[in-house]
């Protein structure tokens, strides 16, 4: 049977370039998957960079620390329309969830901001240790969503260094007494800018609201900082489709 990615058993992580005649190696945890799935050595197997890059190959070798996988064929995955999310300082885990949950949708960078209610917070996600686990937690979501790009990944930032590292194009910043977020055109690249727990400082609000982010709205009710974010990604990814859609 021909290897394609619908005949792979399974698809894992490479972290080493993806060339056609090559073999690339698989980390440790890849390893105790293929041994836990009872993946077996002529096996058909699924591999994504998270830069775009998608191949299939045959499973050659597995050990309890490695394995080994002969590349047949590579392919590229287009890029998603381009939305950056800045993300509160908040509990770790609703962090860890916010950040699978938009991988999934396809989002472009995470970038953590600290609110001035962001240090109040215990436990906040925050610092390499858990910027490592974010990255684990993306990375296996990438997988199981069948995505091809993980996000440019940056560390904590103050609201100033977040407003001025945010890109030209829509921004938008996600309030209680905003417009509607269905009703606002939406052109690439979009960043969505999303409050911490118990809700940003007028001051903050100010900030952004005198760099050009537009106060818009997910509904009525207030909702938690992670489904908030994540519904707001989808919105705008939606809308993307949309537009490519209709200038076909």
């Amino acid at each position: 049977m021909e290897c394609t990615d619908s005949t792979a058993v399974a698809t894992f992580f490479a972290a080493e370039p993806l060339v056609v005649g090559g073999t690339v190696t698989l980390s440790d945890e890849a390893a105790h998957h293929i041994r836990v799935a009872r993946v077996a050595v002529g096996d058909c197997i699924a591999l994504r960079d998270g830069a775009g890059g998608a191949a299939v190959g045959t499973l050659v070798k597995v050990s309890r620390s490695s394995a080994l996988v002969d590349v047949s064929e590579t392919s590229e995955i287009p890029r998603p329309a381009l939305i950056h999310l800045l993300a509160p300082v908040a509990d770790r885990e609703r962090m860890l969830w916010l950040a699978e949950k938009v991988v999934e949708l396809g989002v472009t960078s995470w970038r953590p901001v600290i609110w001035r209610r962001s240090k109040s917070v215990s436990p906040r996600g925050e610092g390499p240790t858990f910027q490592a686990k974010v990255l684990a937690r993306m990375t296996a979501a990438l997988i199981q969503s069948g995505g091809g790009w993980l996000p440019d990944m940056f560390p904590e930032a103050t609201v100033e260094r977040a407003i001025s590292a945010a890109p030209l194009g829509t921004r938008l910043l996600l309030t209680k007494d905003g417009e509607p977020i269905a009703g606002v055109p939406m052109h690439i690249p979009i960043t969505i800018a999303l409050g911490p727990e118990g809700g940003m400082e007028p001051a903050e609000r100010d900030l952004f609201i005198g760099a050009a982010f537009l106060p818009v709205k997910l509904g009525s009710s207030t909702l938690r900082f992670e489904t908030a974010g994540m519904a707001a990604v989808a919105i705008a990814a939606a809308s993307q489709v949309t537009s490519r859609q209709s200038n076909v």
